[in-house]
This record gives structure tokens, C-alpha cells and sequence, in this order.
């Protein structure tokens, strides 16, 4: 790793990273590695950009999912397609640790940039590649979004009403997995590296549909050894009883949960059921789960009968297991979202501040800042150019003129 240590601090101050990505997924995983303090800077094409500044939603014309995804970064532009922005880029490499990339298999390469090409730049280069299903196989070559990688990893069969369609979430969740694994994937090879500062750089080859299979853990072993798939049960888990999301009197929706008979005792003396721990038909997990409509049916008729503030009110003095269904609005203001100050003020160029989500986790001894949310194209352009690789204002003008930069 570089010896710059970054201005706002983290265990990663001192990483850089290159990333060459889009959308959401791998722009994401580049997004938390600069959490902890990486160093990095994200290259967009000329004038066109990144896609994801075209995703709603906006304020003024500007897309608050960009502001988020790209928080922190330096921004630059140019055009790897062209033999000069090649040139540049190769450049570039021997400063930074880690290129992340989501083009489809073999671009790069198509353009000049095989890995041995980028090896040649920087011996100890790791690379990580993500697409929708890997470098190689009968699937190398399709194109990939979330829906694709939930739908085709599984997660979208097992979600929704046993007698309704397969439901997709209300967000594009396996980008964020895949996010998470990618980022795991870089400090994996860092690790390597470090241990073994003499061995060649590492190529991570991260499928966005294996990493949505591996999230779903047993399902496969389920289908080998029982000879069954997974079906959807709507809010009510297969795993544990009782569980559910319910309405409450007052129209608000709670959330209950608890697989273990400590928890299942709390909750009934939450709803004053204590006779229910006698019953041999809810007398374990495994039993609950035998008889999870019926049990299910007496939480849902208790809830009914109380509003969502007094059902949270009951459950916590019982130490049960029960939470608020909540809206945006609710996770924003809640008590203890306040208290740890997890939203975040930081600078933005077009509103001033915004509030987004602080880092996860916490680091005591190295704490991480964000600094600032996404900014417009090109905007580290001058610094980048001049002061890391010399290239006079003249230069770029000549190369802003080619479309090169």
C-alpha cells in the first residue's frame, strides 16, 4: 500500500483504489473501502457518465443515489477506448493498489488492457472483476442488474406469498451483496499481499449471481438431500414460530420474531399468554414450527386488539421480540439512530450538506469519516492530471478538445 495517509482517517488510510465501474454494485464496493479511508478515484467516460446519475430519485435534476453510492471519491473522466486515454490510464496504475471493474469479460482486454498488460504497470496490481456470472462459462457474456442476479440466485423463488408471484425487494439488494463480497474479495488479496510481498498480484473474479447462491446457504444441500426447493411463505418464517408481520389496532405493523423458548416465553408473557408455554404443541422451536399457524393465529388476534406503540411498550418490559415495521421516515427520527448520530451531515456542492448513513461497522481505536457526497463529472480533473501525472493545463485543453479526457 501507498504511505499517503488519507486526510479523513480509517484502518484503509493509505490504500488506493482505481475504479472503472458503474451503476450501483461495484461503485459500492469501492464506496466501502473509502469508508474506512481508501483513497478512491473513480474514471467515467466523457460527457456520458456514469448511469446511475440518471436513476431517480431527484431533487433539482440531480439523483440522490448517485450523491450516496459515490460519496468520497475523486472524479475524473476519460476515455480508455482512445490509444492517448490508455495511455493515461496505464499512467495511472503504478499509484494505486487495486483496480475494481464491472465490464463485461474481456473488454479490457479488447481495448489494450489484458492483465498482463496491467501486471506490466504494476507488478502487485489487484484487479477485481465483477459481472453478472463470472469470467468464464456458458453465461460469461450476458449482461447482469440485481433483478438478474436475485431472480437467478434464488432469492427471488423463496420471496413473496405461497400463493403469489416471486417478489423482488423494494431495493436492488443483490448489488449491495454483491458489494459486500467485493470489498471482502479486495482485503482478502491485501492480506495475501502482505503476507507474501514478493508474489504477483491477484485477479478476483467475483460472480454477482454465485455470491446471491452462496447468501442462500443451505438451499442447495436442501435440494441434494431432501429433494425439495424452498417455497415462498409470504412474513412468516419457515424456521421459527411464531413470526409474522401484523397490523395493529391503530393501523401500524409490527414485525415478531424468536426462534429459541426463552423468546417464545417472553413473548406470550408479552401478550399475557403465559398458559401457551404448557401446551406440548408449542413446547420447542421444532414444535412451533409444526404448529405455526395456529400460534401465529393467536399473536395476530392479540395484536389487533392494541396499538403499535403499546405492543413495543409490552414487549420490551417482557423482553420479547418484537419491533416496528418502519417507514423512512421513522428510521430517520428513531431514538437510538439519533443517539449513535449514524446519519451523517456532509458537504454537498449542490445543497449544501445532506444526511447519509454513517460507516458500519465502528472502529474505536481507527475511526472513519465521510467527508462529502458524489460530486460532478471530471471534477478532480486538474488535480489529477497536474499534479499526480504533470500534464499541463495546455495538454488537457487539447485533450478536453479530442474527447479524451
Amino acid at each position: 500500500m501507498t504511505q499517503d495517509a488519507s486526510p479523513r482517517g480509517g484502518p484503509l488510510a493509505g490504500l488506493k483504489v482505481i475504479e472503472l465501474a458503474t451503476i450501483v454494485a461495484a461503485p459500492s464496493a469501492a464506496s466501502y473501502l473509502s469508508d474506512y479511508g481508501a483513497e478512491v478515484l473513480k474514471i467515467e467516460l466523457p460527457d456520458k457518465g456514469d448511469g446511475l446519475r440518471n436513476f431517480p430519485p431527484f431533487k433539482d435534476e440531480h439523483s440522490l443515489w448517485w450523491k450516496v453510492v459515490n460519496r468520497d471519491k475523486q472524479l475524473i473522466t476519460l476515455d480508455l477506448r482512445k490509444p492517448r486515454g490508455r495511455e493515461i490510464f496505464k499512467s495511472l496504475l503504478p499509484h494505486y493498489d487495486v483496480l475494481i471493474e464491472n465490464f463485461r469479460p474481456g473488454t479490457l482486454a479488447r481495448w489494450g488492457l489484458d492483465p498482463d498488460t496491467l501486471r506490466q504497470c504494476r507488478k502487485d496490481l489487484i484487479v477485481l472483476r465483477a459481472t453478472a456470472f463470472g469470467q468464464d462459462g456458458p453465461y460469461r457474456d450476458r449482461p447482469g442488474f440485481a433483478r438478474i442476479f436475485e431472480a437467478m440466485g434464488g432469492l427471488t423463488y423463496i420471496s413473496g406469498e405461497p400463493q403469489g408471484a416471486p417478489m423482488h425487494a423494494g431495493y436492488p439488494i443483490g448489488d449491495s451483496i454483491g458489494a459486500l463480497f467485493a470489498a471482502l474479495g479486495v482485503m482478502v488479496a491485501l492480506w495475501r499481499r502482505t503476507a507474501h510481498p514478493q508474489a504477483p498480484g491477484e485477479e478476483i473474479d467475483l460472480s454477482m449471481t454465485e455470491a446471491m447462491i452462496k447468501l442462500l446457504d443451505f438451499l442447495p444441500m436442501q435440494h441434494d438431500l431432501l429433494g425439495k426447493s424452498q417455497q415462498r411463505s409470504g412474513n412468516v418464517s419457515q424456521y421459527a414460530a411464531p413470526t409474522g408481520v401484523y397490523r395493529t389496532r391503530d393501523g401500524g405493523w409490527v414485525s415478531l420474531s424468536g426462534s429459541t423458548d426463552a423468546l417464545f416465553a417472553a413473548n406470550c408473557r408479552a401478550i399475557g399468554r403465559e398458559d401457551l408455554l404448557a401446551d406440548p404443541r408449542y413446547a420447542s422451536n421444532r414444535a412451533r414450527c409444526k404448529n405455526s399457524d395456529e400460534v401465529n393465529r393467536l399473536f395476530e388476534q392479540w395484536f389487533l386488539l392494541h396499538d403499535q406503540n403499546e405492543v413495543v411498550e409490552r414487549f420490551q418490559k417482557a423482553h420479547g421480540t418484537v419491533a416496528p415495521v418502519y417507514s423512512a421516515e421513522q428510521v430517520v427520527n428513531d431514538p437510538q439512530v439519533v443517539a449513535r448520530k449514524f446519519l451523517q451531515s456532509v458537504e454537498d456542492e449542490d445543497f449544501g450538506s445532506v444526511r447519509i448513513p454513517g460507516v458500519v461497522p465502528r472502529f474505536r481505536n481507527s475511526p472513519c469519516r465521510i467527508a462529502h457526497a458524489a460530486r460532478s463529472m471530471g471534477a478532480d480533473n486538474e488535480t489529477v492530471y497536474s499534479r499526480l501525472l504533470g500534464i499541463s493545463a495546455a495538454e488537457q485543453d487539447i485533450l478536453r478538445q479530442q474527447g479524451i479526457i
